[in-house]
């Protein structure tokens, strides 16, 4: 582990740790997770420190089923917009697929395989999720599963035919529990966290899609965000603008959350003909224009949320942007200004 991941992952756990008696605010802190994480789907986390949460509080409150009791609160919702393209698959081994090749969304490291079934039976495959940078914690690698066996069932609407449940770590939770979660057996200790199920599961078609649907959200989804290695400029922007307001918009903070140097993503950019500074321009840019025509709120706090320290320093951005004053832009409809100025910018 050592990257990050979209904090929709948290979902629930707020429920599970006041049921217990828990502060969920305090472990966060404890363990330096932002507080909005477990109130919102889309801040990006660090893996490792979510990791460390969900162990510390298991442990602390205790409740060793943690893992299992936050995915009950989480439903294919937390995909986003892939879900649209998910649930709208032909077959489940198409939604599998799909969801496999967008986990990206989520987190750089999160990974998905179909792999031959480990106890060798020709009729049956493992599904194998996880991280590329090792074995997740014993939470999270129960949430996970647990996840991806909800949203199965979710496509099938009831039981799909899961033969076991292979999990790489020792149970803190009675085993009995585990059982009565997946409706399978459970065996502890394996190589790999996977759930066996029969190949003929990935044929079985889904009912009710929609497949202009399907096709309108992968194409939002390849043309917001490509797969990495393809294009890393979309991915930084997105990055920007999940960092503009929160915390400096810099070129280290954007490689960090993309799990890379700040060198390797500054060449990466200058290879794809743009730089960081164009982008937050970029971001910047639509975020001023979204304030100043769809809220009150003051050119101070305004100015804050762009990720500029003071309100002089957006009027000079958007005289710049768009020739005239920040009041200005305010009272005029966002169509009836002039283009923006600065280079394209690509994907």
């Amino acid at each position: 582990m050592g990257s990050v991941i979209r904090s929709a992952g948290m979902r629930g756990f707020r429920e599970v740790v006041e049921q217990f008696g828990g502060d969920p605010a305090a472990l966060a802190a404890q363990y330096r997770v932002p507080l909005e994480a477990i109130d919102s789907d889309d801040v990006l986390v660090s893996d490792v420190a979510m990791a460390r949460l969900l162990e510390g509080a298991a442990r602390e409150l205790p409740c060793p089923d943690l893992g299992l009791r936050i995915s009950e609160y989480q439903d294919i919702g937390i995909l986003g917009p892939l879900a649209v393209a998910v649930q709208n698959s032909p077959t489940v081994g198409a939604a599998l697929e799909c969801a496999s090749q967008f986990l990206f969304l989520h987190s750089p490291v999160l990974r998905f395989s179909i792999v031959p079934d480990p106890e060798g039976r020709a009729g049956e495959v493992g599904l194998c999720y996880g991280s590329s940078q090792g074995t997740p914690p014993r939470q999270a690698t129960d949430a996970i599963l647990a996840f991806a066996h909800r949203m199965i069932r979710f496509l099938v609407d009831g039981p799909y035919g899961l033969h076991s449940v292979h999990l790489s770590h020792q149970p803190k939770a009675a085993a009995a529990r585990y059982a009565g979660f997946f409706g399978a057996e459970v065996r502890f200790g394996q190589p790999v966290s996977l759930l066996r199920v029969p190949r003929s599961l990935l044929d079985r078609p889904l009912a009710g899609v929609d497949g202009t649907l399907r096709e309108i959200a992968l194409e939002y989804l390849h043309s917001h965000f490509p797969e990495p290695g393809r294009v890393v400029a979309p991915q930084v922007r997105n990055a920007i603008d999940r960092m503009l307001g929160t915390s400096p918009p810099r070129i280290d903070s954007a490689a960090r959350l993309l799990g890379m140097h700040p060198r390797t993503l500054q060449r990466r950019l200058t290879a794809e003909g743009v730089t960081f500074e164009v982008l937050l321009d970029a971001a910047r840019r639509d975020a001023a224009l979204r304030l100043l025509t769809r809220t009150d709120l003051p050119l101070q706090q305004v100015a804050g949320l762009v990720g500029l320290s003071e309100q002089s320093a957006l009027t000079r951005c958007v005289r710049r942007w768009y020739g005239t004053t920040p009041s200005a832009v305010r009272v005029q409809d966002a169509a009836d200004l002039p283009p923006a100025d600065g280079p394209p910018l690509p994907g």
